[in-house]
């Protein structure tokens, strides 16, 4: 079972890093010949691959670069400094987790009322589906200059960020759970006398809880962009989307490889407690994965 895991993302893992080594040597290579035409010279093929993996301002750095980086501004530098990768990841991380949980509060209830509610269906669905039509790209400035404008500052509007893209995934996947028990169970329920709040408590939100689970593994992954996309728009100077934007100004390509692979480590490991935290409660309320 371990290997039938691990073998095919291994595979994956393995074509990206070779199409990466090759794709390092065809972007630099443009450079580092110019480069050496400039002082007369003439690269082998071994040259050319020697410098093009160790260019200083790489279009494309190589994957050691990316590492070298990431250790250094990881594990070499004090997490307080704003050199820090850490230090970034956890300004990121603040508005991630804030925005996440308003927007899975959100979605929940929201949910809620339109399962129980035919009018607010039929007048909110199409809202909210229409709402992530919009380019968060160009929402983020707006609603971060108006709050600006009334005194909010701070994590708040880059949370509300998170919170407009993650309250979508919530809202959509709570409704299909809530809606997931068949009729007979409804029935059931009916002929023992039951409410809606008992049926909600003891039949609909029992049968959501996997599809609540998987909507906020999306949630999550998702309410990190958002916070990384609320900060380009801000000038933020700290943030992991502040390092990539200050890293596009000087163009420091390591250093926007390297906040981008610290973007992705610290989604994975958000979504890992989504799913350590599944597998609790689905083991507790006696659900078999």
């Amino acid at each position: 079972m371990l290997r039938e895991r691990i073998l095919p993302v291994a595979t994956v893992v393995l074509a990206i890093l070779v199409l990466w080594c090759v794709f390092v040597v065809v972007m630099n290579r443009p450079f580092a010949e110019d480069q050496a035409r400039r002082a007369g010279e003439t690269l082998t093929f071994g040259e050319l691959v020697t410098e093009t993996y160790n260019a200083k301002r790489p279009v494309l750095p190589a994957p050691q670069q990316v590492a070298a980086e990431l250790w250094k501004t990881t594990f070499e530098t004090k997490i307080t400094s704003k050199r820090s990768l850490v230090y970034h990841a956890w300004i990121t991380l603040s508005s991630t987790v804030l925005g996440f949980a308003i927007g899975s509060a959100f979605g929940v209830i929201l949910a809620i009322a339109i399962v129980h509610n035919r009018t607010m269906e039929r007048s909110m669905m199409p809202w909210i589906i229409a709402s992530q039509t919009i380019p968060i790209i160009a929402i983020a400035p707006m609603l971060i200059v108006v709050l600006n404008a009334i005194g909010i500052t701070g994590l708040l509007p880059k949370a509300l960020i998170s919170t407009y893209l993650s309250f979508f995934p919530v809202a959509v996947g709570m409704v299909s759970g809530l809606r997931s028990p068949d009729r007979l169970q409804l029935d059931l329920m009916r002929t023992y006398n039951a409410n809606d709040r008992q049926v909600l408590w003891k039949l609909r939100l029992p049968s959501a809880m996997p599809y609540l689970f998987t909507s906020l593994k999306i949630a999550i992954a998702i309410s990190l962009v958002g916070a990384i996309i609320a900060e380009l728009p801000t000038g933020a100077v700290a943030g992991l989307g502040a390092r990539l934007l200050s890293g596009s100004y000087y163009g420091q390509t390591v250093q926007i490889w390297s906040a981008l692979f610290m973007a992705a480590i610290l989604a994975s490991i958000l979504v890992a407690l989504v799913g350590l935290a599944q597998t609790i409660v689905l083991k507790r309320m006696g659900v078999r994965s």
